[in-house]
């Protein structure tokens, strides 16, 4: 199997904040981007390993910057490590001002999705090779928050966890 760039999975959507996703005040619903988050980032997960990719976990998400009504909304989704048949997707949301053009970095999160077949098991995926600084940033903090995520769910003992072992001495 092929190894491939993380640009090879960038998958970005543009939004505009209507009425009925926000809240009384005129903020967008913290859901409604989740849902948005999760769409973009399972397009991005696929364009990286070409299967079915479903939600495993959404292992954190930023809410930085309230969005709101009438806001243009960019999501940027791009595959930052491939492990086995799981891969860790950022998806970064920023909010576009719409006299100026510039946009603000406004949210992030890190979902991690699983490659899936018909049957609905796991299957093996490529291997990311970061080629960017940015990139290589993401590649290697990727391998301590799956490290983390292992330990805390108990599959994993902490004295296996090389790589956040290395943070500590």
């Amino acid at each position: 199997m092929t190894a491939k760039s993380p640009r090879e999975s960038i998958a970005v959507t543009t939004k505009v904040v209507l009425p009925h996703e926000t809240n009384t005040l005129a903020k967008l619903f913290g859901g409604a981007l989740l849902a948005w988050m999760d769409e973009i980032a399972a397009v991005s997960a696929h364009r990286h390993c070409k299967q079915v990719a479903v939600t495993a976990s959404v292992n954190n998400v930023s809410f930085n910057v309230p969005i709101d009504l009438g806001d243009i909304v960019t999501l940027e989704a791009k595959v930052s490590r491939a492990f086995r048949t799981s891969m860790e997707v950022i998806i970064d949301v920023s909010i576009e001002d719409r006299v100026t053009g510039i946009r603000r970095m406004s949210n992030q999160a890190i979902y991690t999705f699983v490659a899936v077949n018909a049957a609905g098991e796991p299957v093996e995926i490529p291997e990311i090779v970061p080629e960017t600084e940015e990139e290589r940033r993401r590649y290697d903090a990727a391998l301590r928050r799956r490290q983390l995520s292992l330990i805390l769910a108990g599959k994993m003992k902490p004295s296996e966890a090389t790589e956040l072992k290395s943070l500590f001495g």
